[in-house]
Parts: structure tokens; sequence; C-alpha cells
């Protein structure tokens, strides 16, 4: 299913990257961000400077990586592939973003034509990295370009089989190649690119990156600890690097992992809502740490601008609390959060206000934010984003209709919003659908005592989103009332290892533990 970061708006290319002050201090102490062997044509004083820049840039610190190839620039004019470096910020791959002005101002700075500044290339191995930047940002439609560009640099591995930054680089074109929506296939195709790169060198960023983007699901997740657990050494002054590692835990319901490597991330950036923020504090609230979770909600409250993104992850962090601790009637839901002019934002805020009302038995309430909602949805019709808001409003509709006796009409409208949450693309992280359909519907089943069909929603949602801590509850319930002993039990295991650290109050264990009556 379309998963958080789908959500995000067209917003500035360089939304991740280090602080200003994380910036000058790793150009003046030697950041650790792993090792590449990348032979140039430029001086002895700049190479350092632009292997440091493409170690940025296999850690997508796009900001950082920029400044190290302008320095290199500065040191050595005529240094063709630091040009080649700063062009390649500009393009982010997985995230289908591309500044193509400013990359195409970059090139124009080397030389005013291609032609020119092919001229320049002292290898013939640099003119093959120049040729593929000018095809990168060429003409054409961006998923031509990126194509072609992908093909280019798979013929360079050919022709250049000892260079490991060109089948790295490679791996990272194929994982682009269907603009930001996964391909399973070609997402294996990348990592069969990768994997020779990692066995060679276990130090490289961007293959251990690589790798994990491959692998980010449930399903592949094994395939990517090793090179997650490597990750998080290789670069440990690279935000991204070691927020990078829980694509894998999160994948594989590692909530302890989650919550560290986050923790470390937001510490090198900012503490405000973000990107890493908002997966510390969904480990948190899967970890049954709601107290933690309230006081990591408050701590980036405080801390945040009025920038758009913060104020959309903030509306998404106040959700996932809400929903994941079940408290209907939290004090943080009166915080003022401007998100009017966040269409998907708003959207996903009145689901929010609309389900607590209906859970806490407000139905008027719920009626009024139901329509607003329908009424938002309206502002994002023609995107992608409708899709995944359209399912929540259906969820809200049919938990509407079951709380006023129309239970069998509210089944079909769960159903089909599961039909379709199943049908969007994968994109792992926090559930952007921030109460899963399939969840949902097991617990509007189990409420009518329909426990055998409850728990095969809760197993499919499990499958989704391992080790999710609603869903586990919700399968031990359905699985003991269905008589299933043997996954009622392993289900609390489960949940009971991922609560050691949970709140002293929280009654949800207790409550489980004669349903399963363990030894």
């Amino acid at each position: 299913m379309l998963r958080a970061t789908r959500l995000l708006p067209a917003a500035a290319l360089l939304a991740f990257a280090p602080s200003a002050g994380a910036q000058t201090q790793n150009l003046t102490m030697a950041p650790r961000l792993g090792s590449v062997s990348f032979p140039t044509s430029g001086s002895a004083a700049a190479q350092p400077v632009f292997i440091r820049g493409v170690l940025y840039l296999h850690s997508f610190e796009y900001a950082s990586a920029i400044t190290a190839f302008r320095e290199a620039q500065r040191t050595d004019p005529g240094f063709v592939m630091a040009y080649w470096g700063e062009a390649m910020a500009y393009t982010h791959p997985v995230w289908n973003q591309q500044d193509l002005d400013s990359a195409r101002a970059i090139l124009g700075r080397l030389a005013p034509t291609r032609e020119a500044r092919l001229a320049r290339a002292a290898t013939p191995r640099e003119r093959a990295y120049l040729e593929a930047v000018e095809i990168l940002y060429g003409e054409g439609s961006k998923a031509r370009r990126d194509t072609l560009y992908a093909n280019h640099l798979q013929r360079m591995v050919e022709q250049f089989p000892d260079d490991m930054e060109a089948r790295t680089f490679a791996a990272l074109a194929v994982l682009g190649l269907n603009q930001s929506v996964r391909d399973v296939p070609a997402y294996m195709r990348a990592a069969a690119l990768a994997a020779p790169v990692f066995e060679r060198n276990p130090d490289h960023p961007g293959a251990a990156h690589y790798l994990i983007h491959a692998f980010d699901d449930p399903v592949h997740a094994p395939l990517g600890l090793t090179a997650a657990r490597a990750y998080a050494r290789i670069a440990p002054d690279a935000a991204h690097a070691q927020h990078m590692t829980t694509h894998i835990f999160l994948a594989a319901g590692m909530w302890r992992d989650v919550i560290s490597q986050n923790d470390i991330a937001a510490t090198l950036t900012r503490w405000v809502p973000g990107h890493y923020t908002y997966w510390l504090g969904y480990g948190l609230l899967q970890s049954g740490r709601f107290q933690d979770a309230a006081r990591h909600l408050e701590r980036v409250r405080s801390g945040m601008s009025e920038n758009g993104n913060q104020r959309q992850h903030l509306a998404w962090m106040r959700g996932d609390y809400v929903i994941n601790t079940e408290r209907w009637s939290a004090d943080l839901m009166d915080w003022p959060l401007r998100v009017d002019d966040l269409p998907g934002a708003a959207v996903y805020d009145q689901f929010v206000r609309g389900y607590a009302a209906v859970r806490r038995g407000d139905l008027r309430a719920a009626r009024e934010a139901r329509t607003e909602l329908a009424r938002r949805l309206e502002a994002v019709r023609d995107s992608l984003m409708n899709r995944t808001l359209g399912v929540m409003g259906m969820e809200l509709a049919a938990l509407l209709r079951h709380k006023e006796g129309a239970s069998d009409e509210a089944l079909g409208l769960l159903r089909e919003a599961a039909r379709q949450e199943d049908a969007l693309p994968v994109d792992f992280g926090p559930p952007t659908i921030v109460k899963p359909s399939h969840e949902l519907l097991g617990e509007v089943l189990l409420e009518l005592n329909r426990p055998a069909e409850a728990q095969r929603e809760f197993t499919r949602a499990l499958q989704q989103a391992p080790g999710r801590a609603r869903s586990l509850i919700g399968l031990v319930r359905s699985a003991a009332a269905a008589g299933d002993r043997a996954v009622a039990e392993s289900a609390y295991r489960v949940l009971a290892a991922n609560w050691t650290t949970s709140d002293a109050d929280l009654t949800e264990l207790a409550s489980l533990r004669p349903l399963v009556a363990m030894r």
C-alpha cells in the first residue's frame, strides 16, 4: 500500500539535508561517511573533497554533497567530475524528485554546450560519466530520460567492469525507473547490481543504502538486515544513513532499532516534526511507550516553525498518537494546528477527528468531520493522494454506518476500502492510512462476534505491517475466540516481547493473558 512519504508535497529537494551547523562541522572534522574508490583526473588537493561529496551523495545528504563539490571546483576549477557531482545532487531517484533547471545551470557553468563539456573530459571514463548527466538532464520527459540514463549506466558497467561506482549509481538509477512506485522486479535488479559492490567493499555507503531500498518490504526485509546493520556503522555522521536502516527494522517490526536509529538521525539534524521524528514516534507507539510518545510530540512541536512540511508531519504524528493509543479525547487534539493550506494533511486531520468522535460516541461530531473530509477531498481529486485519502474517507463512513446499526453496509464499505488499499503501490514506512483497513475491518468483525473472519483480517494486516500492536491485540482476541490457541499464543508472545518497556499503566497485556492461559 502507499506509505507516508508519498503524501509529501513537491517540497524543496533538500528537505532532509543536515542543518547548516552539521554541514560546517562535517567539513572541518573529517565526517565518518564510509569509503569508496573513485579515481579521477582531479588535482591531489581536490580529490579528497570530491570523494567526500560522493560519500554524501550516496547517503542522500544532498546539501552537504553540493557544498563539497563546490569546494572541489574552487580548489580545481577545471575539475569536470566536480561539476558532474554537483549536478547529480539535483536528482533524487527514489523520491522521484528532480530540479532540472538547477542541474542544467551547473552544467552550463562547466561549458556552454554539451559538446564543449564532453570535450573537457580527461579520460573516456570521465566522458562516460558526463554523458550520463547530459542524458539525465537532456530533452524529453523525466521518465524517458531516467530510462535512457539507467541504460547508459548499465552500459558503463559492461565497459568498465572494475568501476564499482558505475555499478552503484546504476543500481540507484534502476530503483528510480518507476518514478517512485515500487516495482519488485526492478528492485531485485538493483539489488543484483549493488550486492557485488557491498561484497567487495563492506564499507561502501551506496551499496548498503541501495540494498536497503531494494529490500525494504516485509517479504524481503530479512535479506536487508546485514546491509542495515552495516550502514549504521558505515556512515555514523550521515543522518539519513542512520534513519535508512530503519526501513528494514520497521518492515521487520524491530521497534527498539526503529527508535534508536531515528533518535540518532534527529539528533544529527533537528528535533522538529519531520521524517525522522515521525518514524521515531511511530516506533514508540508500537512499543507501548505512550507516555514517551506524548513527550516526543511535545518536544518536536515546541521546536517547529510554520514550514508546511513540519506542520504536515505534526498532523501525521498527532493522528498516529490518537489512533494507536485509542485515547479519543487526548488534550493534544485541541492544539491549534494550521493545515487548511495543506490539502492532504487537512483531509487526514478530519479523518482522525471523525474517527475519534465515533469511538467516544459523539456521532454528530463524526458526521461533521465526514462531511468536511469529503469536501476537502475535492482539492486532491486528480492526484494519487486522493486514492489513499479516499480509503480513509470510506473507513470513516463505514464506522459511522456500523455505529448507526447498518453493519452489513459498513462491512461492504470496509471490504472495498481494504481492496483499494491492497491495490495501492507499496512504499514501506508508518502506514499512510493511519488506521489500516484490514485492522479496522477485523475490529468491526470482532464487535459483530465473527472471530474467524476477524482473524483473517488481522493476519492480513500483520502481513502488511509486521509487529503492529493494534493488529497483534486484535489477532490474540480473534484467534482465542475462534479457538485457534496456537495463533493466539504466538501473537501474544510477539506483543509481550515488543512491550517489555511499555508504560506500567497499560492494561492490554493483562487483559489478553487469560485468553491464552499462558503457563
